[in-house]
């Protein structure tokens, strides 16, 4: 049975009027009367639609991640400001992110060993997260269906949605996650490989200079230790992890610029600057959201089968990744972005405390399906995707494919925004999907 705790504290910012929920719902849905975990959502109207706030339909946000607390407002911006044209918009701590109950290196030891840990974290897939955001719904609508916009994991969550709990839908609406219905994880790297080297040489074609600059930071890793302010072990490797900004808009100049300041003298010769470091950390961290990783190539799980750092062992299938034979070579150090690796959970600082539970995830039988195909081919909600052309994140024949499986779901297929478009320019992105799932 679902608790709730009443309504927390409501502020007020510029523009907004926002309201703190709590909810406990089963650890295992299953198991409704078994381990309870606490829910945070933050609810947020606009300061000047507040009074009749009852009368406005809900529109339910799913971050992207996994792992990711929701946005945090400050004032009405983005994709935020159009959806407060007309909706309420609830914010969800997906279960183990933000306030809700935490899963971090400092709280997953309170479960026990690492095989209670690993036991634990298999409740925190999309499967879970839907049955959650079923729960909470009746409480906040009356039991009335609501929007929900899922941004790239928060994508996937939204078919998972439309797939087993339709009836809890008004509309979906889905920015850079529609994902395969049925690719295993091997499947989804050995096309993300190539997208991802794709990226580098068009960033290094933008950016000539940033070639020279990647090789001589990979050439100094493989003499020089280096360890980041927060403790991260920089390694031509856990350096090639910065790719991961060029699935962003800005993502290619910010890269370059983090790469123009990599050095500077000392008196034991060149090293790497504290700027970079500390810029360089921050884009790796994964202190707040150590989920990401732990729980990264699960999303990807459906058959049984382990996924057995499969984003590692597809790599090996692409020799031109290897980075300090690519300086060997005088071949360029190809980027990598959403992948997650043995290694890194030995180079984090927030994920060294949870190595074992890493492998018992990566070596864990038994993920169930995320999709019902055969719903979603007589699905009746209406649902409109923007589909990245060439997003680093999502495979564009992957996500086509999933659209045409999808009966009634209208699609926006562009090369103007990044995987990011929803929060670079959130209103139009939300605006045109609104317009396509109303068919207007």
């Amino acid at each position: 049975m679902l608790n709730a705790v009443d309504p927390g504290a409501t502020v007020r910012q510029p523009g907004l009027v926002l309201t703190d929920h709590f909810f406990d719902v089963p650890l295992d849905h299953a198991l409704p009367d078994g381990e309870h975990i606490q829910l945070y959502a933050r609810e947020v109207v606009a300061a000047d639609q507040y009074a009749h706030r009852a009368t406005l339909p809900w529109l339910l946000y799913l971050q992207g991640g996994p792992g990711c607390a929701a946005d945090r407002p400050v004032g009405r911006s983005g994709w935020l400001d159009r959806a407060l044209d007309e909706y309420r918009v609830l914010l969800l701590d997906q279960r183990g992110t933000g306030r809700s109950t935490p899963a971090t290196r400092q709280t997953l030891p309170l479960r026990g060993t690492a095989a209670e840990q690993a036991a634990y974290l298999s409740h925190f897939r999309a499967d879970a997260i839907v049955r959650d955001c079923e729960a909470i719904r009746p409480r906040l609508t009356g039991g009335e269906p609501w929007t929900v916009l899922g941004q790239s994991f928060g994508g996937f969550c939204a078919l998972t949605y439309l797939s087993y709990a339709p009836d809890g839908l008004a509309t979906a609406l889905i920015a850079g996650g529609l994902a395969s219905l049925d690719a295993d994880a091997d499947t989804v790297y050995r096309a993300a490989y190539p997208r991802m080297e794709h990226k580098t040489l068009a960033h290094y074609a933008r950016y000539p200079g940033d070639a020279e600059a990647a090789a001589r930071i990979v050439d100094h890793l493989a003499t020089c230790d280096e360890v980041l302010p927060d403790g991260t072990v920089l390694t031509p490797e856990v350096f090639q992890q910065l790719g991961i900004l060029l699935g962003s808009g800005d993502g290619s100049h910010r890269l370059h610029y983090l790469l123009e300041n990599a050095f500077v003298p000392t008196v034991a010769g060149p090293r790497l600057s504290d700027e970079f470091g500390d810029h360089a950390a921050a884009l790796l961290s994964r202190t707040a959201n150590p989920l990401y990783a732990l729980l990264h190539e699960s999303i990807y799980a459906q058959d049984g089968r382990p996924t057995n750092w499969s984003a590692h062992r597809v790599r090996a299938e692409f020799p031109r990744f290897d980075a300090a034979k690519a300086v060997a070579d005088n071949n360029p150090v190809l980027f990598t972005g959403e992948t997650v690796h043995p290694w890194m959970v030995d180079a984090l600082p927030a994920l060294r405390p949870l190595r074992e539970t890493a492998d018992l995830l990566a070596a864990r039988t038994g993920w169930g399906p995320l999709y019902d195909p055969e719903q979603l081919a007589r699905n009746t909600v209406p649902v409109a995707a923007v589909i990245y052309h060439d997003d680093l994140f999502v495979e564009t024949e992957h996500a086509l494919r999933t659209a045409r499986t999808v009966q009634g779901l209208r699609p926006w297929v562009t090369n103007e925004y990044e995987h990011d478009g929803v929060r670079a320019r959130g209103r139009v992105v939300l605006d045109t999907l609104l317009r396509m799932a109303r068919d207007a």
